[in-house]
């Protein structure tokens, strides 16, 4: 371990932030160390030289990140200085769509955080928290009791990190609604009943609860994609009315239990875009009417979310909208990891740079890294860690070099970011084009094919996609070798890899073996479907594995029963492939039907399929 004897201007809570973070830095204190002086700053500085260091912090977090910067130089003369473009920077951890992360996974994250230079840790809990008088409210979800948040917050601000709740007060509720003792408050599957004095009561419990463990007054109160507003229960109760006014009810009560509270709120705007929006879409508007200008409150701020647009004319002009009203502005973008098993880091790039760009054009003091868990949580949160590093060297020298953030991942996790990276050719097959906004993804769509109604076997005629599995399984091999850091990780990645090769030998050539009546070749293929089960079981330990190192062990029945479904299904297809081969059976219904296109454009991109439902059957799934 590098020896370091430290003095000068040290944060509150120091000692402990250091004693947290002294394995990631590789460094121990010691009085015959290399003297490093803090001192405060108007800007983050290091300056290293034969005689020592000098660290200058502005925040607290920046002495984290400077002696990460030092470590990284270590034995180097060297001088820098940056300025962060954003004000707060911060992590939103999605933890309620079945991943709900072990508060050691969480502490990890804190750590690397405050290396990295982050301000802000947001908790995403639609109702994996403790709601006391609601004991329905994240029953067998692996909500956090309070004790666990608390025991966070205390934890992150030794480390300078502000932690804070990110709940839901109108939409997103499905999971807390569709208990039969919570359905009393629900106007559609999604949407709390609004203008309600139940409801109103448990908004007061959601927000007292959420709010009591952190020390942090922030909190982010959601009411995005509410859609269907008022077209349920309230409905029936009041007849129609407009979504807007319910809304604009709705958030001022909520706004004055905020401000009952001393909590200062913040909440996505997409609500206020999609009702003056002819499409109920949130980025085609062309303006915002006045009306609903001046009807938003001035102190809940606005937090505009986009993870889909590769143009800064778009970011410009949204931005701009926004700035009309008097609420304080965010920016979220995405770490895209909601589309299957593996992340996809190019479409992450292409969107993650143009949009903070203009929000650092525009003056934004708040930016957010989300990577939200749609459809399961599949792709493990330990992947975002390179979309972190761009977000923070981004931010601290105001753009985003490759090679330099690089160097910056290698020094904080110890990996290769090659490794990370090459986590998007899981989802990108050779000579497969993306379809606009929704990117392809393979990795999942592959996976849960039916062996026997392949939905996709026309949009990927042609694809040698076995060989291109084939290699990825190869080049993870190596990453895992390299990396021992993150073996679990990386091993899961390798048994993926060989689960979809093995997968798509039998999608190349069942169909077609059935179609034309080649016995012989149909044995084959039922050899091949045996062979894709035993890797779709060895895929479905690994990944076991790896959820209950990294998040608590709820949510995983659903990847059991997606895996196993598969499983039972690759052995009905070797069973009816070995009937049809033996003669018994004058062919295999569904195989032998021609072929049509599912997701392919009239240009041949492909649109990803990121439900499990979209992907599993042609037939209706109760889901």
């Amino acid at each position: 371990m590098r020896r370091v004897c430290i003095g000068g201007q040290l944060p509150p809570r120091f000692d402990e932030g250091f004693a947290a973070l002294a394995g990631d830095l590789d460094m121990e204190r010691a009085a015959d160390g290399v003297p490093v002086v803090f001192a405060r700053a108007e800007a983050l500085t290091v300056e290293a030289g034969p005689d020592g260091a000098r660290i200058g912090w502005r925040v607290p977090v920046e002495c984290w990140r400077g002696l990460s910067l030092l470590g990284q130089r270590w034995g180097e003369r060297f001088s820098l200085t940056e300025r962060a473009c954003f004000e707060t920077l911060g992590v939103m951890f999605d933890v309620s769509r079945n991943a709900v992360l072990r508060p050691e996974t969480l502490r990890f994250f804190f750590r690397k955080m405050a290396l990295l230079g982050f301000h802000l840790g947001m908790m995403y809990t639609e109702d994996t928290y403790e709601v006391p008088q609601y004991p329905y409210f994240g029953y067998l979800r692996g909500r956090y009791s309070a004790d666990e948040l608390r025991a966070l917050d205390d934890y992150a601000d030794a480390l300078g990190i502000e932690l804070c709740p990110c709940i839901q007060t109108l939409g997103h509720l499905n999971r807390a609604l569709h208990w039969p003792a919570m359905e009393h408050m629900k106007d559609t599957e999604e949407v709390l009943l609004a203008d309600d004095e139940a409801s109103l009561a448990f908004i007061r419990a959601m927000l007292e609860a959420a709010s009591a463990p952190y020390r942090s007054r922030r909190i982010h109160i959601g009411m995005d994609e509410a859609h269907f507003l008022g077209q349920g229960a309230y409905l029936r109760r009041h007849g129609y009315t407009k979504p807007f006014p319910i809304m604009q009810k709705h958030l001022r009560q909520v706004g004055d239990i905020v401000r009952q509270l001393g909590l200062k709120a913040m909440m996505w705007s997409d609500m206020y875009f999609r009702l003056s929006s002819p499409t109920g879409g949130y980025y085609d508007a062309e303006a915002v009417p006045p009306e609903v200008v001046a009807g938003a409150p001035a102190d809940i701020g606005l937090v505009y979310w986009d993870y889909y647009h590769d143009d800064e004319q778009t970011y410009d002009r949204m931005l701009s909208m926004h700035e009309q009203f008097a609420a304080p502005l965010g920016f979220a973008g995405g770490i895209w990891t909601w589309l299957g098993p593996a992340p996809h880091y190019e479409k992450t790039l292409q969107t993650v740079l143009p949009g903070l760009r203009q929000a650092r054009s525009h003056g934004v003091p708040l930016v957010l890294a989300a990577a939200w868990g749609d459809n399961g949580a599949e792709c493990n949160f330990l992947t975002t860690l390179y979309g972190l590093t761009v977000y923070a060297q981004f931010c601290y020298t105001g753009d985003y070099d490759r090679a330099e953030a690089g160097a910056r991942f290698r020094a904080v996790t110890g990996a290769d970011p090659a490794a990370f990276l090459d986590l998007t050719r899981f989802n990108q097959l050779p000579g497969v084009k993306d379809g606009p906004l929704r990117p392809v993804n393979a990795s999942k769509f592959l996976l849960y094919q039916d062996p026997l109604v392949p939905l996709y076997e026309a949009d990927l005629a042609g694809v040698d996609m076995a060989a291109h599995y084939d290699a990825l399984a190869a080049d993870y091999r190596r990453y895992r070798a390299e990396n021992t850091v993150f073996d679990t990780l990386f091993a899961f990645y390798v048994r993926l890899a060989e689960a979809l090769a093995a997968k798509c030998r039998l999608h190349q050539t069942a169909g077609v073996c059935v179609r034309a009546g080649d016995r012989p070749g149909a044995e084959k293929c039922a050899a091949l479907a045996d062979a894709a089960r035993e890797k779709m079981q060895a895929l479905r330990q690994s990944w076991r594995a790896l959820w209950y190192e990294t998040n608590k062990v709820y949510g995983f029945e659903i990847i059991d029963l997606r895996l196993g479904g598969m499983t039972a299904r690759l052995e009905s297809a070797a069973e009816r492939l070995r009937a049809f081969a033996a003669g018994g059976a004058d062919t295999i219904e569904p195989l032998a039907e021609t072929p049509l296109p599912y997701t392919a454009l009239p240009d041949g991109a492909l649109k990803g399929s990121y439900a499990w439902g979209e992907i599993a059957s042609a037939c209706k799934l109760d889901l």
